[in-house]
Formats: structure tokens, sequence, C-alpha cells
């Protein structure tokens, strides 16, 4: 679902009443692109829900919110990430860049390469690059992590979640535990049909 994947400051953001700026360019709790709101109008709709406002990139102009159950999103991130590092061998951290504005073919291209990382039992490291007036509109970052996160759900899992850091929107995702037993089980299901018969010997005469 897409509140599963959604994306927070790496360290802990700012929340509800916490939130300083005026303005926000506020996300919904389906991920939808609101517009922008006064901080304490958006506020009062997250209360209204029973959910928390919670400041994503706060060095965006105006800042961008998202209305989510945020103790249930740390909860279950804790979770997924102690998961994926039981039974970790040796663990290397690729890296695949993104453009704000990629086209669906790049996207395609680059889904491949992230998950040939993550069924070699990698990390990766996604990061978004914005130049110029991109950096106006974070949004189209965090949109493309979601979309990945939402594409890898069943392989990967949010390691560490999105966070601004100058000009570029980083997230580091790992493979699910479960996905890299399948794939290794897989593997030796292989090797045990290729391998010679040992009960088979040679040729009667």
């Amino acid at each position: 679902m897409v509140q599963e994947v959604s994306a927070i400051a790496a360290q802990e953001p700012r929340l509800n009443r916490e939130i300083t700026a005026r303005e926000c360019r506020l996300i919904g709790y389906d991920g939808s692109q609101l517009g922008i709101y006064p901080t304490i109008q958006a506020l009062r709709i997250a209360e209204g829900e029973g959910l928390d406002l919670v400041e994503i990139a706060p060095t965006a102009a105006p800042p961008v919110c998202r209305i989510m159950d945020y103790g249930k999103f740390k909860y279950d991130q804790a979770i997924k990430a102690k998961q994926a590092r039981k039974n970790q061998s040796k663990v290397e951290t690729k890296e695949m860049k993104f453009r704000p504005k990629i086209d669906v073919g790049d996207y395609t291209t680059k889904k491949k390469h992230v998950l040939r990382f993550l069924d070699a039992g990698n990390k990766v490291k996604i990061t978004i690059m914005f130049r110029g007036r991109e950096m106006a509109h974070p949004e189209q970052g965090l949109s493309i992590l979601e979309r990945l996160a939402e594409d890898l759900k069943d392989t990967a899992v949010i390691e560490s979640a999105p966070k601004m850091e100058g000009r570029n929107m980083h997230m580091l995702i790992a493979p699910l535990p479960a996905a890299v037993k399948k794939k290794r089980e897989a593997k030796a299901e292989k090797t045990d049909k290729d391998a010679p018969d040992a009960g088979v010997e040679g040729k009667e005469e």
C-alpha cells in the first residue's frame, strides 16, 4: 500500500505542532498531491483524520508535509529493517541515480538494474538528482521513490527513508530476507538438477 512506503526524513522529522513553517505543500495519506496549504489548516486536516502531519522535506520552498500514521510507519519500518539485517553475509551497497523527470523507458531500465543488485543480495542507494528549478519541486523526486518502493515491495524493504542532502534526495533499500532465501533455494535446486547422478555407474558391457 502507498502509506507503507511513505517518505520521511532519515532524522526524526518535525511532527504536527512542531512544524514552524507558515505554509506547506501537502501530500495526503493516499499519496495524492493536495497543493499548498497554511500549515495550521493542514494540521487540522490531519487531526480530523486521526493522523499526524509530518514534515518530510523541510528545505523545500515551501516545505513538503505528509499526512500519515507516523507511529505505525516507524514500527513497520523497524520490523522490516530488522528482518532484512538477519542472516546477512557481507553486503555491498550499490547506487542507482534517477532524474525527477525520468521517462518511462529509462525508469524501467534502471529498475531492472536495481532488481539485479537486490537479487545479488546487495543494498541499493537510490539517488534523485535535482538541477536548477527542479529544487522547487521535491515532491517529483519523492513520487519516483514511492513508485519504485511500491514496484519492489515484494523484493525490498526501505532501510533508510528518503531525505534531502543538498541537491539530491536519497533512499536506501535492502533485499527482503524471504526474497534472498527463495533465490538461494532456486539456485540450489538448479545445481542439484544439473549435477550428474552419482548412483549411475559406467555403461555395462
